[in-house]
């Protein structure tokens, strides 16, 4: 239910999305404290219960369905039947906001597209997350992640230049285009809600995964449409920061992140290459990118010589940020982590407590994390029907025909 002390207590959410951008703006709108209502097929629920292993410790819970589903109520129902339309258009009514991710006019059918939707509820925030939006040569075609990052041009700028060994286009290692449509949908959603207050009116939100891909690559983006130069795969190098990679030391690898020429000449200094901060072709930002042929392979052979914490303990001493490669378990074991709580363990229905990762936002120094774990298949069906007035007879009636 909403949690009164947070932002968006009292705003009812209807989500009827799956997988992942759509879950991850719902479980956003939850965090913040909306009541957030997750609605899943009969028995099958969201496709992501079933993307394991790895599972829940005795359950049938997918780490993947926990990852994107905290502090939502779930409700199984058959949308594809009359009867399910209608208890769907019952919790529109009293719906603030309905996240879906159906094909381009998928809903159309069930009479739960927003045409349709507007007229029983005017003030309903429709928000609709596909792969190529509402309107494009493209909009009859289903949107996937990976195949974003292919067609939006990250992993044109992902990996090691092709004349290198191992080189060639790479994805992200998580559903990166994913989880930023769900964050600008969450952004769409709030402003919408922001600018109802003063309209009294809802609207449609279009939300595609190939525009926020495209609009996403920021500096990359820029340096093309700048310059016409396409960029090319730099491995871990930066296209317009130089030292600002990964190096290899005599145990393993470190990031060191030069920002600014007064931060390479204290680098060079630990790397005893002071020399290297008053030659013109080093001694500014733009001249290093142009001559990183030259400079990079010098830094190499002397970051080689000792080992990662002996290097990130004499850059750390004056003012050069650096730092290791973490696999997860030192990232959930890194102080930082733990002391800003960013694993948090909630009580679990089936599996008695469940690990998760906290929503990052805090404020006036408390998480805005959700407080209840990611519900198991309809487990508030009939609490969620009650409270639109169907009664437990009628709800009988619904399980026996497959309904609910």
């Amino acid at each position: 239910m909403s949690t009164p002390s947070k932002p968006l207590a009292g705003i009812k959410v209807l989500d009827i999305s799956r997988v992942l951008a759509g879950p991850w703006c719902g479980q956003m709108l939850a965090d913040m404290g909306a009541d957030v209502i997750k609605v899943e097929r009969p028995v099958a629920g969201d496709d992501t219960r079933h993307w394991g292993p790895p599972w829940l410790n005795g359950t049938a819970e997918s780490a993947y369905y926990l990852c994107a589903n905290r502090g939502k109520r779930s409700v199984t129902i058959d949308m594809a039947k009359p009867e399910g339309q209608a208890l769907i258009r019952q919790l529109v009514a009293q719906s603030d906001v309905l996240l879906e991710n159906f094909k381009v006019g998928g809903l159309k059918k069930y009479g739960l597209d927003y045409a349709s939707l507007k007229e029983l509820n005017p003030k309903l925030v429709y928000c609709s997350i596909t792969g190529f939006g509402q309107e494009s040569p493209y909009a009859h075609r289903a949107g996937y992640d990976f195949m974003i990052q292919a067609m939006g041009g990250i992993m044109s700028l992902t990996g090691k230049p092709d004349s290198e060994s191992g080189g060639g286009p790479v994805k992200s290692g998580v559903a990166f285009t994913d989880i930023f449509t769900g964050l600008y949908a969450t952004n769409a959603v709030l402003s919408a809600l922001y600018q109802r207050r003063d309209s009294g009116m809802g609207c449609h939100i279009d939300m595609a995964l190939m525009d926020v891909q495209v609009g996403v690559l920021a500096n990359q983006a820029l340096n093309y449409l700048t310059s016409g130069n396409v960029p090319q795969r730099l491995g871990n190098a930066h296209p317009n920061i130089v030292p600002y990679q990964a190096f290899a030391t005599r145990d393993g690898h470190i990031i060191v992140a030069v920002g600014n020429d007064e931060q390479f000449r204290r680098f060079c200094e630990v790397l005893a290459l002071g020399h290297l901060a008053v030659d013109e072709r080093f001694a500014t930002n733009g001249a290093r990118v142009h001559h990183r042929e030259s400079l990079v392979p010098v830094l190499e052979a002397a970051l080689a010589q000792r080992t990662i914490d002996e290097w990130l303990a004499a850059f750390e001493a004056v003012g050069v940020p650096c730092g290791p490669i973490n696999t997860l378990d030192r990232v959930f074991d890194d102080p930082h982590v733990k002391a800003r709580g960013l694993k948090q363990t909630l009580p679990h229905t089936q599996a008695g407590q469940v690990d998760l990762v906290a929503n990052p936002i805090r404020i006036n120094g408390q998480s805005l994390s959700a407080t209840t774990a990611p519900p198991s298949l309809g487990e508030h069906t009939e609490h969620v029907l009650n409270d639109i007035g169907i009664t437990p007879a009628q709800q009988q009636a619904l399980r026996e025909a497959g309904i609910i």
